[in-house]
């Protein structure tokens, strides 16, 4: 079995931490063992020591690695976040997902649009998708496009400020705080 290990003569850390004598038949010896008394601390502290017997118990033993390791990590989530917990880190990400895709999206249309301007200027020799005069850089503006996370932005810049600030449109920063 996977989560079993030979063990030493000593106490597993939720023996330890209850203060009793730790069985050769403990539930919690395979799964919290004797250097990782943090671990069952946590546990114990959120689920308390009988409700994750009873739960490892009622659980097949293939599974009580994995149900092991699952209380370990909701009960760190509900330390650091009291109301939410584990579900506060999942929505977390899930409004991150949301936020990048959309991202995603208008860098995709910003991308579609230019590129449709570059072979519409490319197939008239006489146009240009952008125009250098006096030290100035124009691009071809992106119609219909929205503004993304209520910024705007300008297309027209000078070679000066392209120096000083880098690329205004430069989609490897995030435009909002996460």
């Amino acid at each position: 079995m996977k989560g079993h290990e030979p063990r030493s003569s000593s106490s597993c850390a939720a023996c330890k931490l209850l203060k009793r004598r730790c069985s050769p038949n403990c539930i919690f010896a395979p799964y919290f063992r004797s250097d990782e008394p943090k671990k069952f601390a946590k546990v114990h502290k959120v689920f308390g020591a009988s409700n994750v017997s009873k739960i490892l118990i009622d659980v097949p033993e293939e599974q009580r690695e994995d149900t092991v390791n699952s209380l370990a990590y909701e009960a760190e989530a509900r330390i650091k976040d009291p109301v939410y917990g584990c579900i506060g880190a999942i929505a977390l990400l899930q409004r991150k997902m949301v936020e990048l895709q959309h991202d995603l999206a208008i860098a995709r249309a910003r991308l579609a649009t230019y590129t449709a301007a570059a072979a519409a200027a490319s197939s008239s020799s006489s146009s240009s998708s952008s125009i250098i005069l006096n030290d100035c850089v124009s691009m071809v503006p992106f119609p219909d496009v929205p503004s993304c996370n209520g910024l705007s932005y300008s297309f027209s810049q000078s070679s000066s400020d392209l120096s000083q600030y880098g690329l205004v449109n430069d989609f490897g920063h995030v435009p909002y705080i996460l």
